[in-house]
């Protein structure tokens, strides 16, 4: 079986992460550091919301977390390692890391362990763009923007305009053993 959730669902999504964001930090100076691939694309939009409130210092990063994942199986899928881009002094900075899906928090994790390499900040927060649950580590989202009642097994395939040609989530359904 499978579900599908559309263009105007993700873009909703980001409205409410953005629409979070403001709620909490508004004037205060923030960082979105989104995790390749797809998380970056989340930040920027998040970023494209944000940026219309005159003023607001915010700045914007792009972290590739493939050397610090702790499974290599992803190499063989996608085996592209993308630089990373962090045009910003981390060390002191408000840092919301961005990412599509948060499942295991494992993503995450490596995440945290790479911005270490670039500074020690002042805060990081966690904004995902979907919230699927079944955590392995206590890793909890600050902001999310769609919450979705999943399975362990199934799987949650997102698809963005800029990396993919098209917004749309789909959830795979796997059969019970």
């Amino acid at each position: 079986m499978e579900h599908t959730l559309t263009a105007e669902d993700i873009a909703a999504g980001v409205e409410r992460l953005a629409r979070a964001i403001r709620e909490k930090n508004s004037g205060h100076p923030i960082a979105l550091v989104g995790i390749r691939s797809r998380g970056d694309e989340v930040a920027e939009r998040v970023l494209t919301l944000l940026s219309e409130e005159d003023g607001w210092e915010l700045s914007f990063g792009v972290l590739d977390i493939s050397l610090y994942r702790d499974d290599f199986e992803h190499l063989r899928e996608n085996p592209s390692i993308q630089e990373s881009d962090i045009p910003f002094t981390v060390d002191g900075a408000h840092i919301i890391l961005v990412d599509d899906v948060l499942f295991t928090g494992r993503t995450i994790r490596a995440a945290l362990d790479a911005l270490s390499d670039y500074g020690r900040p002042a805060k990081v927060e966690l904004a995902v763009l979907i919230d699927r649950g079944h955590r392995e580590m206590p890793i909890q989202p600050d902001y999310v923007g769609i919450t979705l009642d999943t399975r362990r097994l199934d799987h949650v395939l997102v698809s963005l305009e800029g990396t993919d040609g098209v917004d749309r989530i789909q959830i795979v359904e796997k059969e019970k053993p």
